[in-house]
């Protein structure tokens, strides 16, 4: 089947060299989209801050790349999500220079859910392991998809727990989304990929290095409504996840320790700077309910204007018992569990819209929702 040509040029703008998001942000403001550059001179480029050497990959991508990056997408559930795409993470849309487009093995329609973050030491202690999970599954069970970056320790533990609590669970990678790293975590990572999504903003083959884990860890509290932080030294990259977490407007909580546990010390610093002392996944719950509420609707109502041919004329979401899409999308929902994509094709509906509104409807206590990504009526 032939490729895109949208896909072709999404990749290009991946694979340029020199480019990176703030560039690709700077091509979509001064010419109007990322995409722009296709037919933009090189004079424009150049104005938008381009080297000459970046535009001509971008006119002349390395073969070797695009065929690895084309031959990753031709398999089954692997997609590319760009920033225009209604999938594309609608948090992570929001900070300053988002990646032009994300690389996905798994559900895709995962991303625009409510995501809470997970992160903290690869060298924690058996507690630190037992609050991973315990927060991990209680998250989970009450809706939330558990976002973390696949790394040994705490990023491992929060993961398999939400899986074993049948959430689906998103680990962001510094990798190209072929490589997995660290090795140990192959089994986990693709359990991962059967039951949640594994996500890079890197290309196919790109090896682990240490500038790549910042970018990871910046997206990884981009994608979440708040950042939980387990355990960490004063040196742990977890503390550049919160703190990046903080610097776009997230919530960040601790879990607090004790002061002779060096693992500890790094939580208890981001409580002194202002993070939230939890003590149960409660507390976190209790405090992003709210936001995940509003961003349900906030989708639901972007999904609503982007129908609509004047979107001066958009108005919030009606209630569900007056808005005909949700009486479509609830009678395609069972009282047996049903998957999503059964759910999606019965009531026609998109991706989009299900994931949204089946959030919505959830939290509204209309349906249940079951492992494996399923869903039934609530008695």
């Amino acid at each position: 089947m032939p490729v895109p040509a949208h896909v072709r040029d999404w990749l290009a703008l991946t694979l340029a060299p020199g480019l990176g998001a703030r560039r690709a942000r700077r091509i979509s403001e001064q010419l109007g989209s990322p995409l722009a550059w296709v037919d933009a001179s090189d004079q424009a480029l150049a104005n938008c801050g381009l080297p000459q050497a970046t535009i001509q990959a971008l006119r002349r991508p390395d073969p070797a790349q695009m065929d690895a990056c084309l031959d990753w997408l031709a398999a089954d559930h692997h997609t590319l999500v760009s920033v225009e795409d209604e999938l594309f993470p609608p948090l992570l849309r929001q900070i300053d220079d988002p990646p032009p487009c994300l690389f996905v093995a798994g559900t895709p329609e995962l991303l625009v859910r409510p995501q809470v973050a997970i992160v903290g030491s690869r060298g924690a202690t058996r507690g630190g392991l037992d609050h991973a999970a315990d927060f991990s599954a209680t998250l989970a069970r009450a809706g939330f998809t558990i976002t973390s970056g696949l790394a040994a320790g705490v990023d491992a533990r929060a993961h398999e727990s939400c899986l074993s609590a049948g959430g689906p669970t998103i680990a962001v990678v510094g990798t190209g989304p072929d490589i997995i790293y660290p090795s140990r975590n192959k089994q986990l990572a693709l359990d991962i990929v059967a039951r949640g999504a594994l996500i890079s903003p890197f290309p196919p083959g790109t090896e682990p290095r240490p500038g790549n884990f910042p970018a990871r860890n910046r997206l990884i509290s981009g994608m979440s409504l708040g950042t939980l932080v387990v355990e960490a030294s004063l040196r742990s990259g977890s503390l550049i996840t919160a703190r990046q977490a903080s610097e776009q407007g997230r919530e960040v909580f601790a879990i607090p320790g004790s002061i002779h546990n060096p693992q500890a010390r790094g939580c208890h610093a981001l409580i002194k700077q202002g993070a939230r002392l939890v003590e149960s996944a409660d507390e976190i719950i209790e405090s992003l309910a709210p936001l995940a509420t509003e961003l349900a609707g906030s989708l639901q109502q972007l999904l609503d204007c982007e129908a609509q041919s004047e979107l001066d004329k958009c108005e919030f979401a009606p209630h569900m018992e007056d808005d005909a899409d949700y009486q479509v999308l609830l009678d395609a929902i069972g009282y047996d569990p049903t998957p999503v994509d059964q759910i999606i094709a019965r009531s026609e509906l998109t991706t989009a819209q299900v994931s949204s509104m089946l959030l919505i409807m959830e939290l509204d206590g209309r349906i249940i929702a079951h492992p494996g990504g399923r869903y039934s009526r609530s008695a």
